[in-house]
């Protein structure tokens, strides 16, 4: 607990080295200077009522009796013991790495006033700083207890995520049978069983049922997600629904999403921003300047009055009011609730810097597949002719399309499920290489195939499907025609389906001022097409995944400030180009090494919270930096006593209260970041 090193800005992100210790850190300390500031409180009630000069300064007489002259200097000796020690060690590192900060500043103000306190007593030399010693100990007992309480809460979102994985998981054996074991035994591969309301205890495949999970906790969605048979689970999620799942574990410990969003925010709590590298650099002057300033103040004052106890009372002021507390928790704390904030909207930061640069962002560049779209085909539009209806046709479609492990049968396929449609049996199935499929429905010969389908049958296309097909094929749309014996009876575009959120996101960073362009390899009609339906002017199609940087770099050569947001795979040298790197990742790939920021979620329209944190985060950090070096601007002129021949003299104690209040006031203005409304 005593070697903590450094827990102000200059090694702040000593702190984060590790979850347990980190989580132990905070508690220690926080337990640890809560309970000495009670010591050293109770103490300093009679080291002030025992004191000569207080007693004189409010008109009180304490009884004296054999012994009461040694009551405040023994009780200050304990106080220096229990609450002054403490800063002592703390000091230790400061003055090893030769980088001094907050604690080496408090230990010398409390060492000159207990040191001359003692001499005073030892020696007779009058009045001594017990008073001022045991004051200025306790409250920056209290400003530190503070300060590692607002750490700790800051930073218990990584204590809430850790909890989320069960103890123990239901294994179901070879024979079926389930069987409850510690999860920490679990290997990949084993099935496991998550009853509703369980956790599911790694991440995994759905094998068997139908249920809702809860991933508000991982990813930021407000809504159950629905999960069957192929899809995906995050360990730590909640079955809400009214059905098990038996899950097939694929990540198991270090592997696993929520391992991996745990890790990309301590890197964020461990790496610095500009800002927080300015309040480091700013603290060490402070430091030296403090020096310099009570070296100035001595000198002055011995000149002034000669070697008296004001002279001293001068340089110890000064020592007080330099040091840089407020200044130490200003940029940590605000980038610490930033973190945690973004986390629990489904935004990981694993740069503070690229959180801090994405307020300068002026464009956006997007990857196309599987940023903008969902990376895999669907059908986004059908017609039917003659009596036909889309629920019949896609229904007849669907059942041919059981057998096919082709995209766009699994498209059409996918289509009928979500409509939740009742399929009719097919009988002698064949696929047609090149061609399509057919089969036998209710005793009927029927067809699912392309144009090429169409000229082997030699069948007619009725006139508004020939119109559908002109019109999806001029938006980059493939059609495919469900055919009755030779009659051509639907038609199904499909094609790379956009995301919805991608409208949105697309008309909200316009709306913001934002330059939005896309780039991918795909061609350039197919391209123009998404773009058009999102409203992006600015395309780069037909690039090769090795060449996207270079687009990003011709952007960056025009003066803009790019933000890249592609999958973080094949975008990954883009990302790292970019001004700000954003990788959109699945729940259960969210450690992209190349982004500075992921999106957990997969929606695009979190780009446009990033920019509301970024802004909202920076602007906190200077309202605090602000205010923390002002305070001492203002306070350090008034602690060395330019105002003394006007007859107003700074004490240290008073000091040391107004620079616990200032701790306080940047502490709360902190706080106050939560207050923002990311939407």
């Amino acid at each position: 607990m005593e070697n903590h090193e450094q827990h102000n800005a200059n090694t702040h992100e000593d702190d984060h080295s590790s979850h347990e210790d980190h989580g132990a850190d905070h508690t220690g300390h926080e337990t640890m200077f809560r309970n000495r500031f009670w010591i050293s409180f109770v103490l300093t009630i009679p080291v002030l009522l025992f004191s000569e000069m207080l007693q004189s300064w409010f008109g009180f007489t304490m009884p004296a009796f054999p012994g009461s002259g040694y009551i405040g200097p023994v009780f200050a000796v304990i106080i220096f013991i229990v609450g002054g020690v403490p800063f002592l060690q703390l000091a230790v590192p400061e003055l090893k790495q030769r980088k001094p900060g907050m604690m080496m500043l408090i230990s010398l103000a409390i060492t000159v006033a207990f040191v001359y306190s003692l001499a005073a007593v030892v020696f007779d030399l009058g009045a001594g700083f017990f008073w001022e010693m045991a004051t200025l100990i306790d409250v920056m007992l209290l400003g530190h207890w503070f300060e590692m309480r607002s750490i700790r809460q800051a930073s218990g979102a990584l204590d809430e995520l850790a909890k989320l994985m069960p103890d123990t998981a239901e294994r179901v054996t070879q024979e079926g049978e389930t069987e409850e074991i510690p999860a920490s035994e679990l290997k990949e591969g084993d099935l496991v069983l998550i009853r509703p309301g369980a956790s599911v205890p790694a991440d995994g495949e759905v094998v068997e049922g139908e249920s809702a999970l809860d991933e508000s906790m991982i990813t930021g969605e407000s809504r159950p997600v629905n999960k069957a048979a192929g899809d995906e689970v995050i360990g730590g999620t909640v079955n809400e629904g009214g059905g098990s799942l038996r899950v097939r574990v694929r990540a198991l410990g270090e592997d696993t999403a929520l391992a991996g969003i745990m890790r990309l925010v301590k890197e964020a709590q461990g790496s610095k921003s500009d800002t927080q590298l300015l309040a480091d650099k700013a603290a060490g002057w402070l430091f030296y300047i403090a020096i310099g300033v009570a070296a100035i103040t001595g000198v002055v004052w011995v000149l002034a009055v000669g070697f008296q106890v004001e002279a001293l009372s001068r340089v110890v002021t000064v020592l007080v009011i330099a040091c840089p507390h407020a200044l130490g928790l200003a940029i940590p704390l605000v980038v610490a609730i930033s973190t945690t904030m973004g986390a629990s909207n489904g935004i990981l930061i694993r740069d503070r810097l690229a959180l801090e640069e994405a307020r300068l962002v002026d464009t956006v560049l997007f990857d196309k597949t599987g940023t903008l779209t969902q990376g895999e085909f669907g059908v986004v539009d059908m017609l039917t002719v003659d009596d036909w209806s889309e629920t019949q046709a896609l229904s007849l479609a669907a059942a041919l399309e059981g057998d096919s492990e082709h995209h766009l049968g699994r498209a059409i396929r996918m289509r009928a499920e979500q409509e939740k449609l009742e399929l009719p049996a097919v009988r002698d199935f064949e696929a047609m290489k090149g061609r399509g499929i057919r089969g036998r429905v209710d005793g009927k010969e029927v067809y699912v195939g392309g144009p090429r389908m169409v000229e082997e049958l030699e069948a007619e296309l009725p006139g508004d499907l020939k119109s559908f097909a002109k019109k999806s094929e001029e938006n980059a749309r493939t059609v495919v025609y469900l055919i009755d014996g030779t009659r051509p009876v639907s038609a199904f575009a499909l094609a790379d389906v956009i995301r919805d959120e991608s409208y949105a996101a697309v008309d909200r960073l316009r709306e913001l001022g934002f330059e939005v362009a896309m780039i991918t390899g795909d061609s350039e009609r197919v391209a123009r097409a998404v773009a058009g339906e999102l409203g992006i002017d600015t395309v780069f199609a037909e690039v090769l995944p090795e060449h996207k940087d270079e687009k990003v770099r011709e952007l960056q050569l025009e003066g803009k400030q790019v933000a890249m947001v592609g999958d973080g795979v094949n975008d990954a040298p883009a990302l790292a180009r970019a001004d700000v790197g954003i990788a959109i990742g699945s729940g259960t790939d969210v450690a992209v090494e190349s982004a500075g920021i992921i999106l957990v979620r997969n929606n695009p329209l979190d780009i446009v919270r990033i920019v509301q944190l970024s802004e909202q985060t920076y602007r906190k950090m200077i309202q605090n930096l602000v205010w923390a070096t002002g305070y001492n601007i203002i306070a350090l002129p008034l602690a060395a006593g330019v105002l003394a021949p006007v007859g107003f003299v700074l004490s240290p104690a008073v000091g040391a209260l107004l620079m616990s209040l200032s701790t306080v006031i940047v502490a709360i203005n902190a706080q106050l970041l939560r207050k923002a409304d990311l939407r």
